[in-house]
């Protein structure tokens, strides 16, 4: 009986798969979750898409881009079936689908690729958890690889555009896919001015890319906010409160540990386009120098740098493109019985880690969202417009709506720079703070206890502190003489 073969190259890219979905799995925590999860579930609940906000006073009513919609549907029925752990496994599956793709990107051997991946991973560690952009990472891995393919196997660019409706209804990520179209096309122009690749290769790939092109430009008014999602990505990037308020719209910062894998992935990246025997063609630089410079502008952009860099690290570690078995050659049995032990302890760890990370989802939950002062406010009628810290409000939306509405949410683009610069005015209890809640009848304030409101408020007899603990205080406005 012949004894199946496994490969080191499979065994390799076991090891690295599996080993991912261990690492890239975080408990469902991030802010925005929890206005997802009720919008996926306002959704299912009405059976219509929401086209103005029913989760803020200040901008009820107003035209809202739901422009994740489909995000928010997937994340509430996964919520709703299999609850936070569904969420955790589920963005784990993603993401690792994005990074296994990069990895079938990865030229030459396994464990040079294997080894720079592991740290692009680390580098776009921060962006890992259940939310909508993990669908633009995966996605845009499989648009590279398509691309990528896509010279040598003509049919493989039909699929881009069915990926890119899938895309657009997702997540606003998707203008990154017709700019990395673009960028390539400009690359493989380049080649054919320079002489690098003839004309005559060039041109049929290029008039395949000016179509698909046109085609998602065609398809991007089939949403259900029609053709305002043409603007959407633009008007965000052009919001100064935004950029100057939202962590990951930061340029990353060294001082801090965490973004210390990016700056090796930068390094690694200069080195190899300065030493490396194989210079990467210019349809590679093109979209390599994009993610470059949108990586150094804004954290939120470093996965996608880590989708172009890593490829180019591991091509220029790689001086000879054949695989090289890892260890010295045993019997095929032995052999067989060795690598598959490992790759069943490691799927062991993965599940281990999977069920440990969901059992500890509750006092994750309660040690960043005050679960405690939301349970006080379902107990005790308070006045319903609620103004909550700032990552906060999606957690109150998730808990109290339809009970309480929120002054500010996640929901950045929906309420503006106005909106946003009055927060920050009344959360750092700048100059005009009591004008910002009179203005907007706030009666109920939620924030942690250590903020620069909450010590202004409990000196203020206008307000009352009706709850505290270590992690919110809750005031209510007095009626009446104070």
């Amino acid at each position: 009986m012949k004894i199946p073969q496994l490969t080191s190259r499979q065994t390799f890219a076991g090891i690295l798969l599996i080993g991912l979905l261990a690492m890239t799995a975080r408990n469902a925590v991030d802010p925005d979750l929890w206005w997802h999860l009720r919008t996926g579930q306002w959704i299912m609940e009405t059976g219509q898409i929401p086209h103005a906000d029913p989760f803020s006073f200040t901008r009820g009513g107003q035209p809202w881009i739901s422009h994740e919609w489909l995000s928010e549907v997937v994340f509430y029925l996964i919520w709703r079936s299999l609850g936070s752990a569904g969420l955790i496994i589920f963005s784990a599956l993603v993401t690792t689908a994005g990074f296994f793709l990069l990895y079938r990107r990865c030229p030459g051997k396994p464990a040079a690729a294997a080894a720079v991946l592991t740290l692009g991973a680390l580098a776009a560690a921060p962006a890992w958890g259940a939310r909508p952009q993990m669908f633009t990472f995966t996605l845009a891995s499989l648009l590279l690889w398509l691309l990528e393919r896509g010279v040598e196997r003509p049919r493989l660019v039909l699929a881009i555009p069915p990926l890119f409706l899938l895309w657009l209804n997702l997540h606003a990520g998707f203008a990154l896919g017709p700019a990395l179209i673009a960028a390539f096309g400009l690359g493989l122009l380049w080649e054919a001015a320079s002489g690098e690749t003839p004309w005559p290769e060039i041109r049929p790939t290029l008039g395949r890319l000016a179509l698909v092109l046109a085609a998602c430009a065609a398809l991007v008014p089939l949403n259900p906010s029609g053709t305002r999602l043409f603007r959407y990505p633009l008007d965000v990037l052009r919001s100064a409160e935004m950029r100057s308020f939202i962590n990951e719209w930061f340029p990353p910062d060294f001082h801090h540990i965490r973004y210390v894998p990016v700056f090796l992935i930068w390094t690694a990246l200069l080195l190899a386009l300065a030493i490396s025997r194989r210079r990467p063609r210019a349809r590679v630089l093109a979209p390599l120098v994009l993610t470059f410079f949108a990586a150094l502008d804004a954290v939120r952009h470093i996965p996608l740098l880590v989708l172009l860099a890593v490829p180019v690290i591991g091509a220029a570690l790689t001086f000879d493109p054949r695989p090289r078995p890892l260890l010295r050659e045993a019997s095929g049995g032995y052999r067989v019985v060795f690598r598959a032990a490992v790759l069943l302890l490691l799927s062991g760890f993965a599940v281990t880690r999977w069920v440990g990370l969901a059992r500890q989802q509750p006092q994750v939950e309660k040690s960043e969202y005050p679960a405690e002062a939301i349970s006080y406010l379902r107990a005790h009628s308070a006045p319903s417009r609620l103004f909550v810290y700032y990552d906060w409000g999606g957690y109150a939306i998730w808990k109290l709506y339809p009970e309480y509405r929120v002054f500010i949410d996640g929901r950045a683009d929906l309420y503006g720079d106005g909106i946003l610069r009055d927060f920050r005015r009344t959360a750092e209890f700048h100059s005009g703070w009591r004008a910002v809640l009179d203005g907007q009848d706030v009666e109920t304030v939620l924030v942690p206890p250590v903020g620069a409101l909450a010590q202004g408020l409990l000196l203020d007899p206008a307000w009352r502190a009706e709850y505290r603990d270590s992690q919110a205080i809750l005031f209510v406005r007095v009626r009446g003489p104070a």
